[in-house]
């Protein structure tokens, strides 16, 4: 039996399965989708088991065998190893990457590398041997950190010692340690009569548990209940009335108990909408649907309808998520509705919660998953409807390897179940709504606000004519105004800035240098809770210099404004307000999204302040205010989608207000009122917006209309990167049709991170059957050539951003 196993390495050269011989004990056991641990170069290495052979190529002398199977069930579904083979043709990733990013991290390998005594410990140099201790096999840690690898090496050259590589799984099984009573009545009897009666205790003991055979206690419970103590029940156990026993557990990522939630009446439009989607669940047809619904039209409602159907179908239900503050929200309300059945998954659990909840979803034994982009591996066997809230994020797309996007693993998946895929938002992607459009999705519309409420009357203010009256603050006169009245009332407000840290760049007004990071291209961002300047792109910290570090001025000036200096102005304008920020900085803990939101909830503060993880998802009915502090941060951005980004931004975040009975008021300020997405957010209607921008895409050449590739190039030799950039370009120019516009190389708008330079091209097409050939071939020249001068290239086949 001949198992084919791709190898856990990452390198061009070992991009295919190798064959692999199966032990006979195992050839029962092992299956396609199993993790086993095999022989690679000089060490054990992880790999997947795709598939089996009956002959190889593979000379009978040379052909390995497996040294150990890590699983008997397997870990990755067949369904699963298809989809790897797609992802690695769509993305153009390794074959490994693909089948990695599916599991938990916990089930990724962990590569311990020990070295193990061969010999007598008298027979090896003394320094060595003091590292041994009593142990014969120790970490190649404690060698390194005693400087003593050189010594180490001439005694692995005479045969003394060995290293060795161990392979582990980074995640464990959480167990409870638990006394099982015997199951033999009549043995239970026996003993307690072979007893002497001087053993009361113990006599008692066994009296109590004949009442409870079979069951199992933990020994807190049983010293308790029985009103027994540790060394009584240690006597019994070794007299045969039970045993101890590991009972394995999940960790619990649920920080409280919810109440039970039962279906809302659904209006027309919501009940068109749910009986479009569960036609096609009868029909089993794999139907894309753009559920395209204003803010508080109750789309939420339509999903837990949907599920119930799934659910009562027998079948699976995945919901993502984009931003990891959304989660808490969102689970919420399906464990209201669906309690145990549902499962939580995000990289806000640790590793052990993430691995528990990913064997629930394995076993069959919750019905819904709810998370964030890695959600849409969830290992369901019979999936029944996939669902992609607030769908035109960019989280949904990943930024490394492999450069998935979810919209399109759920489109597969749903193409594999024949089931439905609802994609949902008040702001659909462009790219989105242009298929529907098209007829390629199916376009379901919810106009009204579920309970018929009013949308938030929005008002812009011209920040420029703020400055013509003398108001220097960065509240307008309006938006002060607005957060007194909401203070007095009680009502709370939301104020949304998409940047963090104290102020944007610190500048001297002498000679006007800025204070750069010194790793990255970019200027360092002042925090004032820890009186530093930090990168927010690779971390660099510096302390605030008090005079400038060019011509020694001591006129160093804090410029732009970050949330946390907003936080400090409502302190001053507003002493009374009570505030909670929320944003990176604020919520590295954990549990820290969900403890500042139930505490916002729970009216413990007037005003929720933060970036963009605030501006979606939102439903707290005393909220009646919402500023938006400045609109240009994302509007300037030397990105196609900027525009688009925006009026997405300021529409979600506008609906986070009057979502009840109470009604709503938006203050959006602005340096560019009259900018087309400024004014439309306004209108909060998406039609003309989208008619605008898409005349914009045409003249312009971008997607919808054209599709993207983005090819980057980074090297720490500025030269050494344009160079490859250029080879790149020209490689691509001369392989593809003149029907190709390529732009670039050029330097990237940040040109350098992490002390690399980078460039980068851009290709736009409409149609290029060449292209994806053309790119394999430029990756094969990459990683085997180019990769070995230090040069880093990425392909990106759907960037996101640039």
């Amino acid at each position: 039996m001949i198992a084919q196993v791709i190898v856990d390495v990452s390198a061009y050269p070992v991009d295919r399965p190798f064959d692999y011989l199966v032990p006979q004990n195992m050839e029962q056991l092992i299956e396609a989708g199993c993790r086993v641990k095999v022989p690679f170069g000089h060490r054990d290495v992880l790999g997947f088991v795709v598939g089996f052979v009956d002959e190889t190529d593979v000379p009978q002398n040379k052909l390995k065998q497996v040294s150990k199977l890590l699983d008997i069930e397997p870990v990755i579904t067949e369904e699963m190893l298809a989809m790897s083979k797609w992802m690695t043709h769509k993305t153009l990733c390794y074959e490994i990457d693909a089948l990695q990013v599916m599991l938990p991290s916990a089930l990724r390998a962990k590569y311990e590398k020990n070295v193990q005594l061969l010999v007598e410990l008298n027979q090896i140099d003394p320094q060595l041997a003091a590292q041994f201790g009593q142990k014969t096999v120790v970490p190649y840690k404690k060698f390194e950190n005693a400087q003593l690898l050189e010594v180490l090496k001439s005694s692995i050259k005479k045969q003394q010692l060995q290293t060795v590589t161990v392979v582990k799984q980074q995640g464990k099984m959480k167990s409870v340690r638990k006394f099982e009573v015997q199951d033999d009545a009549q043995q239970l009897q026996t003993i307690n009569e072979q007893l002497s009666n001087r053993a009361k205790k113990q006599k008692q003991a066994i009296e109590w548990l004949s009442n409870h055979i079979g069951e199992r206690f933990t020994p807190q419970e049983l010293l308790k209940q029985a009103g027994i103590s540790a060394s009584v029940l240690k006597a019994i156990a070794e007299l045969g009335v039970g045993r101890f026993i590991d009972e394995e557990t999940y960790r619990d990522p649920f920080s409280h108990e919810v109440g039970h939630t039962k279906a809302l009446q659904l209006t027309e439009e919501q009940s068109t909408a749910l009986s479009d989607i569960t036609t096609t669940m009868n029909q089993q047809k794999a139907t894309t649907f753009l559920l395209h619904g204003v803010t508080g039209s109750g789309k939420t409602e339509v999903y837990l309808q949907a599920i119930q159907k799934t659910i009562n179908e027998g079948k699976e239900a995945i919901v993502l998520v984009p931003e990891i503050s959304l989660t808490p929200m969102m689970t919420e309300r399906f464990r209201g509705r669906f309690g145990e059945l549902v499962a939580v998954m995000h990289s806000g659990l640790s590793q052990g919660e993430k691995y528990d909840e990913w064997r629930k979803i394995q076993r069959g034994e919750v019905k819904v998953v709810v998370g964030a982009r890695s959600a849409i591996f969830a290992p369901f066997t019979n999936v029944g409807l996939i669902i992609l809230d607030e769908e035109h994020e960019s989280t949904y797309k990943q930024e490394d390897t492999p450069r998935y996007h979810a919209r399109d693993v759920a489109i597969w998946r749903s193409e594999f179940y024949n089931c439905p895929v609802i994609l949902g938002s008040a702001t659909p992607a462009l790219e989105s709504f242009a298929r529907a459009q098209k007829g390629v999705y199916h376009l379901l519309s919810l106009k009204q606000r579920a309970k018929s409420q009013a949308l938030p009357v929005v008002e812009i203010v011209d920040m420029r004519d703020e400055l013509h009256k003398g108001n220097r603050s960065m509240f307008s006169i309006s938006l002060a105004e607005a957060i007194r009245q909401r203070l007095e009332r009680k009502e709370q407000m939301v104020l949304f800035l998409n940047r963090r840290g104290y102020s944007s760049f610190v500048l001297c007004r002498d000679c006007g240098t800025v204070v750069q990071c010194q790793n990255c291209d970019i200027s360092l961002t002042y925090h004032r809770s820890s009186e530093k300047l930090r990168c927010h792109y690779c971390g660099y910290e510096e302390h605030v210099p008090t005079e400038c570090p060019e011509c020694q001025s001591e006129h160093i000036r804090f410029f732009g404004t970050g949330t946390q200096k907003i936080e400090s102005e409502i302190y001053k304008v507003f002493p009374e307000a009570r505030v909670i920020r929320m944003d990176v900085d604020t919520t590295r803990q954990k549990g820290a999204h969900e403890r500042l939101l139930e505490d916002f909830g729970a009216g413990k503060a007037d005003i929720l302040l933060g970036t963009q993880m605030i501006a979606k998802g939102l439903d707290f009915p005393n909220i009646t205010l919402v500023g938006v502090m400045s609109a240009d941060t994302s509007l300037n951005l030397p990105d196609f989608r900027a525009a688009e980004k925006t009026y997405q931004l300021l529409t979600q975040v506008s609906g986070r207000a009057g979502r009840h009975e109470l009604p709503g008021e938006v203050i959006i300020q602005t340096y560019t009122p009259e900018h087309y997405a400024i004014e439309l957010a306004q209108a909060q209607i998406f039609e003309p917006f989208y008619d605008q921008e898409m005349t914009l895409r045409r003249r312009f050449a971008y997607p919808p209309y054209f599709y993207v590739v983005l090819i980057q190039i980074s090297h720490e030799d500025v030269m050494k990167a344009a160079e490859y950039a250029g080879l790149a370009s020209d490689f691509v120019r001369q392989n593809l049709s003149n029907q190709v516009q390529l732009i670039g190389p050029t330097a990237a708008s940040i040109s350098r991170i992490q002390n690399r330079y980078r460039y980068q091209c851009l290709i736009k097409y409409k149609r290029e059957p060449q292209l994806n050939d053309v790119l394999k071939k430029l990756i094969k020249l990459y990683r085997t050539d180019w990769i070995k001068k230090g040069v880093l290239m990425t392909v990106d086949l759907d960037p996101s951003s640039f």
